[in-house]
């Protein structure tokens, strides 16, 4: 099963598509991904339209680092005034789960300028390992990308609609994560009745709106698209 996510992005379109398509932009806001740099490639490559070759790497430990390349076409120009940009990526890496995949961004303005463009994607990826790769995928890796690819689009909402930079987003939750578990503790030490309140107000609370939050994200393609 393929993963979705979708977002409501209210900023100019050229804005949104320069910071999903520089890749010095992209691995700012993106938390998939540590570093994202295009390959050289032939002259005239830079063209929209014809794929460009890049790579990836993803930092899993602070001594581990998994990397892959992959190629991108992005197309500004089509019929309805939408933009897609779609990808093949792979990793030869063998500590890498996911092996290849592919996808596509799409940019949608909305007919009313306020309500925004609609942003989404859609990608589907085949895991290495064997049976215990599936298993985990299943389990694990598939549910921790979807929350990633989620979180990373509100973090990208929040720098294109009210200027958080990526860093600043990314603080924000740190700090709120670090309140949250205060809370948790200090209900722990007090009583445990006080810890199940603690840890209802720790995950019922809603974010700050200056933090990112996968939950804001539809996870599910609408039935028309």
């Amino acid at each position: 099963m393929g993963l979705y996510v979708e977002t409501r992005v209210r900023a100019g379109l050229d804005t949104l598509w320069e910071r999903t398509q520089d890749p010095a932009q992209h691995e700012r806001w993106d938390l998939r991904f540590t570093e994202i740099t295009y390959l050289p490639g032939e002259p005239g490559a830079e063209a929209e339209g014809e794929p460009r070759r890049f790579r990836y790497a993803v930092r899993v430990l602070p001594f581990l680092v998994v990397a892959g390349t992959g190629v991108s076409a992005g197309e500004r120009h089509r019929a309805g005034g939408d933009r897609v940009s779609s990808l093949r990526f792979a990793s030869p890496d063998p500590l890498s789960l996911l092996a290849e995949g592919s996808g596509y961004w799409r940019y949608v303005p909305q007919p009313d300028r306020a309500d925004g463009i609609r942003f989404l994607t859609g990608y589907d990826y085949r895991p290495r390992w064997g049976r215990f790769g599936r298993l985990a995928d299943r389990l694990v890796f598939r549910p921790l990308m979807g929350w990633a690819t989620a979180w990373s689009f509100d973090r990208l909402r929040l720098w294109c609609e009210h200027g958080i930079t990526p860093e600043r987003a990314r603080t924000h939750w740190q700090l709120e994560l670090a309140a949250r578990a205060l809370l948790t503790a200090l209900g722990a030490a007090v009583h445990p009745a006080a810890l199940a309140l603690a840890c209802a107000a720790a995950l019922l609370v809603p974010p700050s709106p200056r933090t990112p939050a996968a939950r804001r994200c539809l996870r599910t393609p609408p039935e028309k698209s």
